[in-house]
């Protein structure tokens, strides 16, 4: 289907921006993927998207994400992002919750442009990286911070 596709290829166009987020992927237990996340608003702002959980290559569940944020801000963004979840342990208590709300529960390390660039520095980090990207590459700036992701459907 085409999401499964758009995430096949959001991964891989963050793959050939960020060396880093290509040897944490080889490792990966889960990656989720969120190809196009749209940031729209004034004042009171939201974002919303879609995305897919990764295990061994093969798209195993749906996803979406949304979020609420309150200040300054106009217009609409785009963006993806893909988070890593590298032990079993986090991936089994990501599958058995009902979802998660990044800032909530287990420490995920938000990677930007300035530190995405070298695994070395990531490692001893933590267990779960997310990285925001949009078709250049990797970027900076944007907060994930409040977005919950929930299960929509298995594959």
């Amino acid at each position: 289907n085409s999401l499964d596709q758009d995430v096949h290829k959001a991964l891989s166009v963050l793959y050939d921006g960020s060396p880093a987020a290509k040897a944490l992927g080889e490792k990966a237990k889960g990656i989720l993927v969120f190809p196009q996340v749209t940031k729209a608003g004034l004042v009171v702002g939201g974002q919303s998207g879609n995305g897919a959980l990764i295990k061994n290559g093969v798209v195993s569940g749906y996803y979406k994400t949304a979020a609420v944020s309150v200040g300054m801000q106009a217009g609409a963004q785009k963006f993806g992002f893909a988070i890593f979840i590298m032990s079993d342990k986090e991936l089994m208590a990501f599958e058995k919750s009902s979802g998660w709300e990044i800032g909530v529960g287990p420490t995920v390390v938000v990677v930007d442009s300035g530190m995405g660039k070298d695994i070395s520095t990531l490692t001893g980090k933590g267990d779960i990286f997310a990285f925001i990207f949009d078709q250049k590459g990797l970027m900076a700036g944007i907060g994930i911070q409040g977005s919950k992701i929930t299960k929509v459907v298995d594959k």
